[in-house]
């Protein structure tokens, strides 16, 4: 079966083996975490390389080929975090404000996830829309903003300037966007230049990345006991519907099998590094350990490993029944 050979070459990526690595070199008590000023380094690297392919792929294109996708994605932005909190209302000992932190990340994005889903449709040849990459610039601010809104109330979000900062002008956000007008603008010429290290050099540095994270989210893989196993079991099950949501919408839009997939990754996938910052200036009341435990202690290897083949599975079997 197709979805069995791309599951074991997910499996057996670099990306995924770095990950694994760093999961080991925890329980071994070996610190190969990168250095704080590295690893910002790294993930500014990543967030404006994501930018500039999507500004180049626009730039190849028409601007209007965007229109439709762009609003499918935002509704999708909107709807993610609204189903959420929704079913996060089958766990009553969660509050509202712990519900509206979980929503707010499950209604962002993780953009190694999503550079991950990338990597591997590249290397397994499997085509996807030029501005597939813009797609993540789109649904990143929504699905923070509304999670947050259910929360505590539009008047109080709105009326917080910091937060609003933080979510609109945020490194993530800024970086991605600068990144999109600077590859639009600068076009082939431009790009060509600074490729050998935003774009040859990606998957290196993703390995790096995902190394570092592979030690972080398994030293949290303890506090599933704080979570409980029904959080547990919703940062596996809710991110599979939210998948075959991506997936389906993608495919009945049009979409490719590729472009479908990365939609349903970005669908799928929690934030770990927008949301948490977002959530800890607008709701400080909130419980950090519940939202990180489920989105990069369980919901990010989950998608990395077994996710990514599923959603591309779950794309094939649509673009053969519709």
């Amino acid at each position: 079966m197709v979805i069995d050979t791309t599951l074991l070459s997910n499996l057996t990526s670099v990306s995924v083996l770095a990950f694994v690595l760093g999961g080991i070199a925890f329980k071994l008590k070996a610190d190969l975490r990168i250095p704080e000023q590295a690893y910002q380094v790294i993930s500014m690297t990543l967030l404006l390389g994501i930018g500039l392919k999507g500004g180049l792929a626009l730039s190849r294109s028409e601007i209007s080929s965007i229109f439709k996708p762009g609003l499918l994605t935002l509704a999708l932005g909107c709807l993610i975090p609204l189903l959420a909190f929704s079913f996060l209302k089958f766990l009553p000992k969660l509050n509202n404000t712990d519900r509206g932190a979980i929503a707010a990340h499950y209604g962002s994005t993780s953009l190694v996830t999503f550079t991950s889903a990338l990597v591997f449709l590249d290397s397994a040849g499997i085509s996807y829309e030029s501005y597939t990459n813009a797609l993540l610039v789109i649904m990143e601010i929504p699905g923070i903003l509304i999670g947050i809104l259910l929360a505590s109330g539009a008047k109080q979000a709105f009326q917080n300037r910091e937060l609003l900062r933080e979510v609109l002008l945020g490194k993530t956000v800024l970086l991605m966007l600068g990144g999109l007008l600077i590859g639009l603008v600068s076009g082939e010429t431009g790009i060509a230049k600074v490729a050998p290290l935003f774009v040859d050099l990606q998957p290196g540095i993703l390995a790096l990345f995902l190394l570092n994270l592979g030690y972080l989210a398994i030293s949290r893989i303890s506090d599933l006991r704080i979570v409980g196993a029904k959080l547990a079991v919703f940062a596996i099950a809710f991110p599979l519907l939210a998948g075959a949501i991506g997936a389906l919408s993608g495919t009945l839009f049009g979409f490719s099998v590729g472009g479908s997939s990365a939609l349903a990754v970005l669908c799928s996938s929690a934030s770990y590094i927008a949301a948490p910052a977002a959530v800890n200036i607008a709701l400080p009341k909130a419980s950090a350990s519940l939202s990180l435990v489920s989105s990069l202690g369980i919901t990010f290897p989950f998608n990395l490993t077994l996710g990514i083949p599923i959603y591309i599975g779950m794309s094939q079997m649509f673009s053969i029944w519709i």
